[in-house]
């Protein structure tokens, strides 16, 4: 994935595929961002946007409490 597809992707379908690929492939967000080539807070900011942030210890991106 490159970071044109990250911007215009559909925000829910980008959180899917993250969440997918952490739990399956990666260790860690720094991993899969590394491989991707694009920087943790592309998408840092575009899941924040629609209310989710990234929980280390579950290695996920989860709903952001309010």
């Amino acid at each position: 994935m490159d970071k044109d597809t990250v911007l215009t992707m559909d925000p829910f379908m980008l959180l899917s595929i993250v969440n997918m690929k952490l739990r399956d492939a990666y260790s860690s967000l720094q991993s899969l961002c590394d491989d991707w080539d694009i920087e943790e807070c592309l998408l840092h900011n575009r899941l924040k946007d629609i209310g989710y942030s990234y929980d280390k210890s579950h290695n996920q991106y989860i709903p952001e409490i309010t």
